[in-house]
């Protein structure tokens, strides 16, 4: 049955990624780790429904506070989903866009793009090195080698990131086929960069408290201690962290 099939994929794909990509995740959390413990943020970037994995790491239960998400409302899906698919293939935006948050070179910029092939992501690496910031980059080997650049530099933003982590999905995302249907179906990427996403974010922390330092965590509001330990943290971070 289908709902098993996509299991075994989506479970033979986490394998892959978290055996082959364990080094890869480990440079990002060290990048992440320096530039919480300078006192500045990791900013995180992506465009259409790569959104959500800055959303995924963002003012969460749980999640580091001193993460900024970038999420820019031209590059959104709502509320026209084809002006966010316009928009990501513009050059100039992004670095435009950047210009206007709180920036340093102690900075980390993560990008998620599953294809790494569109001007606005590889703008964004580009916006981000030129400040100095560290660049780490998920995007799929095998979906960026099926495909050609939309940058004028003629660069993927696998070729323009200090450390890539490879997305185990397949080229077009889709897993799934079925006799009779031309069109592949359901996407996996999700569930492989939401678990990579978290587990820098998981080593950020192991790697922070092995050098002495406690990293901001956002506590539930739900609880009843919530609202107070996270206003506190809103209060000292609001000036670094644009969304908040």
């Amino acid at each position: 049955m289908k709902y098993q099939e996509y299991y075994e994929v989506i479970t033979k794909q986490l394998e892959q990624e978290f055996k082959e990509e364990g080094d890869q995740i480990r440079q990002a959390a060290e990048y992440c780790a320096a530039s919480v413990m300078a006192g500045r943020v990791i900013h995180v970037f992506g465009c259409g429904h790569s959104q959500m994995f800055a959303m995924e790491v963002f003012y969460r239960a749980g999640g580091l506070v001193p993460v900024n998400a970038l999420l820019i409302p031209h590059l959104s899906l709502f509320p026209k989903a084809k002006l966010s698919t316009m928009q990501e293939r513009v050059e100039g935006f992004s670095k435009g866009y950047l210009e206007l948050e709180n920036t340093d070179p102690r900075d980390t910029m993560i990008i998620v793009s599953i294809s790494g092939r569109n001007a606005g992501v590889v703008d964004m690496a580009l916006a981000a090195k030129e400040i100095g910031m560290k660049v780490v980059a998920l995007v799929s080997g095998a979906f960026a080698e099926a495909t050609t650049s939309r940058h004028s530099s003629g660069k993927n933003l696998r070729d323009v990131a200090d450390t890539v982590i490879d997305i185990k999905c397949v080229a077009g995302d889709a897993a799934l086929s079925i006799e009779g249907m031309d069109a592949s179906f359901c996407g996996t990427s999700t569930v492989l960069g939401m678990s990579v996403m978290e587990s820098i974010i998981a080593q950020t922390v192991e790697n922070c408290m092995a050098e002495g330092y406690c990293p901001p965590v956002y506590v539930s509001s739900n609880l009843d201690k919530g609202d107070a330990i996270n206003a506190e943290y809103i209060k000292n971070y609001s000036k670094l962290v644009s969304c908040l």
